[in-house]
């Protein structure tokens, strides 16, 4: 998994309340277990339109958001079934940070074991954000995990809190085999010891 240290990256605003998985990628796309090639069906339904064209309309079909890295969304982002398809056509396409006032448990998870930044601030810092990221190919934010701070193109900045132990998995790129095996000589060392005090295990 790659790691997340700082980003700087065009940021766009998608200020939809309830952005459920179905909507970051529909059931038809589910079939594959492949982690990739899933970025061309983000958001398809809203992206694409019933013949298959663009929708000009659509934030990511602009020129100025097509290599957006972040996305500045409404409040309960990643709601609706379960699906870790969601997080791999955001990573497809190139998406690493996602900034909300709040976030559907199950995805959130899924979003650290997938080298994504799911990233709570207020809704008054969320404002701010919305305002930076509709500035278009000037809206660049620079997100630094390690300070744990988001500063805006005018040089604003603002700090979000995240859980400690997440915040290392993604700084060091761990996945959840990788973040097992850092504690691999405890486990050896703890087997060693069962097998002489108790051999008949």
């Amino acid at each position: 998994m790659e790691k997340f240290t700082t980003l700087t990256g065009v940021a766009a605003p998608l200020p939809i309340i309830n952005i459920d998985t179905d909507m970051i990628i529909p059931k038809q796309y589910l079939k594959t277990i492949k982690r990739t090639g899933l970025g061309t069906a983000l958001f398809s339904e809203m992206r694409y339109n019933e013949d298959g064209t663009e929708n000009p309309d659509f934030v990511l079909n602009q020129p100025a958001y097509r290599q957006a890295q972040i996305i500045v969304a409404g409040d309960n982002f990643g709601c609706g079934s379960s699906r870790e398809h969601a997080p791999w056509a955001l990573l497809d396409f190139g998406i690493r940070c996602v900034i909300s006032t709040s976030f559907a448990d199950i995805f959130y998870n899924n979003c650290f074991k997938n080298g994504i930044l799911p990233l709570v601030v207020s809704p008054e810092q969320l404002k701010l954000l919305l305002d930076d990221a509709e500035r278009g190919s000037n809206a660049t934010l620079t997100v630094d995990l390690e300070a744990q701070t988001v500063r805006g193109p005018d040089g604003g900045e603002i700090h979000f809190d995240i859980d400690p132990t997440r915040k290392q998995i993604l700084l060091e790129g761990l996945d959840d085999i990788a973040g097992t095996l850092k504690s691999d000589p405890a486990i050896s060392a703890f087997e060693g010891q069962m097998a002489s005090q108790r051999p008949w295990l």
